[in-house]
């Protein structure tokens, strides 16, 4: 489902929604990428998965609302969100100072590092940025990992992709050194047969002035309320088990962090 032919309909509701108090909402509309797994991506069915919507799901279940997702590029995520296209972004979205100016955010409910893989017969095994210093490397824009390679990798030649999946074809096809992106995300992948070309070689450490505050669910100005709600909902998932199940379906390790 795109929101593109949604214009009309959408005004009116954004309306609505917005004269009502967060505790009288029963029904919000949810944005996604559907281009990054396995946070968000359409299945085989062609049914929106991924642990960012199974964790979305789970959140709106606790709030006792009814959630309808819908799909939207990166690049007009918080321009869609302002314009009131959706109610909120689920979209494995950063919190940064930067993204507080225009939105508010809920507590985050992952926070999981920058992690660099490399195809399996590279030499480089260090991840300084001396090591990778004039090699070609790969990430998404728009994205928390690509200020981390521009900040930290700066006498390495980086290229911003519009998806993941792009600088994965191109690390696939022999034209690209190295990539960078969320360890959940290269985990998932070079896991898998379609990544089956790469190792990854380690994970920088968290820093809040580059990563932002972790991972959170976006929503308008003025919905600070809105924001509330998930935030306790989040800390309800976790206290009931059921962040553990979604978060055990796709990996090894605790993406909630602290």
């Amino acid at each position: 489902m795109s929101f593109a032919r949604m214009a009309l309909a959408t005004l009116m509701s954004f309306t609505a929604v917005s004269a009502l108090q967060a505790d009288e909402i029963t029904k919000l509309r949810i944005a996604t990428e559907g281009a990054y797994p396995p946070f968000n991506f359409t299945g085989s069915d062609g049914v929106l998965t991924g642990f960012d919507v199974e964790i979305g799901n789970a959140l709106c279940a606790e709030m006792k609302v009814e959630c309808e997702w819908g799909t939207q590029v990166w690049d007009g995520m918080i321009p869609g969100l302002v314009a009131g296209k959706y109610d909120a972004i689920i979209a494995s979205m950063s919190i940064t100072e930067e993204r507080l100016e225009r939105i508010s955010f809920s507590r985050s409910y992952y926070n999981t590092p920058s992690t660099i893989a490399v195809p399996k017969d590279s030499p480089v095994s260090d991840i300084t940025p001396e090591a990778l210093e004039g090699l070609l490397i790969g990430a998404q824009g728009g994205t928390t990992h690509s200020v981390v390679a521009e900040e930290i990798y700066s006498d390495a030649d980086v290229s911003l992709y519009p998806t993941s999946e792009e600088y994965k074809l191109d690390i696939e096809n022999g034209r690209m050194d190295a990539v960078i992106d969320d360890l959940g995300v290269l985990q998932s992948w070079v896991d898998s047969e379609a990544g089956s070309c790469c190792k990854i070689i380690g994970s920088l450490p968290i820093q809040p002035e580059l990563h932002g505050q972790g991972i959170g669910v976006g929503v308008r100005k003025g919905q600070e309320e809105l924001a509330d709600r998930f935030s306790q909902a989040i800390l309800a998932i976790r206290e009931n088990g059921t962040y553990k199940t979604i978060n055990d379906k796709y990996f090894s390790q605790d993406a909630f962090g602290e």
